[in-house]
């Protein structure tokens, strides 16, 4: 049977019922003070056409977007959120979008391992870029008749809807975030820490080219971890070790081990130096260990690629020694 756009979304709406995703509207009421309900629905027939639909209320707004892709000559369908910078009627200037996407970078560079399994891809004037690993919106996108895009994307005659609906409600955070400069704990979207063993599957660099692997950050984490992942496992068990442990606080964390009652956090980071990765990952890993204070910790392990020096060697000394930080640096190099 033929699916139309109408079906889609209909199924959509459908199974959005079991998740949090499918409050959106009263989410949306609530966020606007409105008095009426919008829509029933994430998706209304007002905002569905042949070959897309956006939630209804969605053009002012980081829309929930599903529609038509053509990748090697096969229809796709996308399921995530965008930006639509393209003006129309209902969205004359793209002022009142700026401020929200400024906020999405925010999120997203906090919290980037939530869309580890994600792509991006934007259109400019009709032409669809190359997919590429989530990452902030750069300045020269923000323009009008941009569409910007973040999801999955399957093949029209293979669709996954439980995939599909659940990674929009895993959406639904940086959706709250970007509307209201809240990180709002929205039943249970954000997640208690809770281990679990194994390796989540992410993008590798080990299909692009030399250039690729230097600039794409996000490519070289995601191999570090798999190497960091393998290496563990044979030192402590493969059940004992697992990967975007949820941090309590509405991240992840990178890599956990557990070590009878005991746990060692690992913090993945792609600075030139062994300085750099420290200053990035000290702040992140003190949060996940004791912002809650009930998580026993042995270990916080910072990993980077660079070797570390005898400066920062003496560093890591000092905040052993003075602060009592169970802190650690160690290189893994690709």
């Amino acid at each position: 049977m033929k699916l139309s756009m109408q079906n889609i979304a209909e199924e959509i709406n459908n199974l959005s019922k079991n998740y949090d995703i499918g409050e959106l509207q009263n989410i949306r009421k609530k966020l606007h003070r409105a008095q009426k309900l919008a829509s029933k629905n994430i998706f209304d027939k007002r905002t569905i056409s042949d070959n897309w639909a956006f939630h209804y209320g969605g053009r002012k707004e980081l829309q929930f977007n599903i529609g038509l892709e053509t990748i090697n000559d096969r229809p796709h369908i996308r399921f995530g959120v965008a930006f639509s910078l393209e003006l129309s009627q209902s969205l004359p200037k793209i002022d009142i979008l700026i401020p929200k996407i400024a906020l999405f970078n925010e999120y997203l560079y906090e919290y980037l391992s939530n869309f580890s399994n994600m792509k991006m891809w934007y259109y400019q004037n009709d032409e669809k870029s190359s997919e590429y690993v989530p990452s902030i919106i750069p300045d020269a996108l923000v323009k009008k008749d941009i569409f910007i895009f973040l999801g999955i994307v399957q093949p029209y005659d293979d669709l996954n809807y439980n995939e599909a609906i659940q990674v929009m409600n895993r959406l639904l955070p940086l959706y709250i975030f970007t509307e209201t400069n809240q990180k709002i704990k929205y039943n249970d979207n954000i997640k208690d820490f809770c281990f679990t063993s194994g390796c989540t599957k992410k993008l590798s660099s080990t299909t692009a080219n030399l250039a690729q692997k230097k600039l794409n950050i996000s490519l070289r984490h995601n191999d570090i971890q798999s190497i960091l992942f393998d290496k563990l496992s044979k030192e402590y068990g493969t059940e004992n070790v697992g990967t975007e442990i949820p941090n309590g606080q509405g991240g992840y964390i990178d890599l956990v081990v557990k070590d009878n009652k005991q746990y060692h956090f690992y913090e993945i980071k792609t600075a030139h130096t062994a300085k750099s990765c420290i200053r990035q990952a000290i702040g992140q890993l003190l949060e996940y260990a004791y912002w809650s204070g009930n998580i026993e910790i042995s270990n916080l392990i910072i990993i980077g690629e660079a070797p570390i020096d005898s400066e920062t060697e003496t560093y890591i000394k000092t905040l052993k020694s003075k602060f009592s930080l169970p802190i650690k640096y160690e290189s893994i190099q690709l």
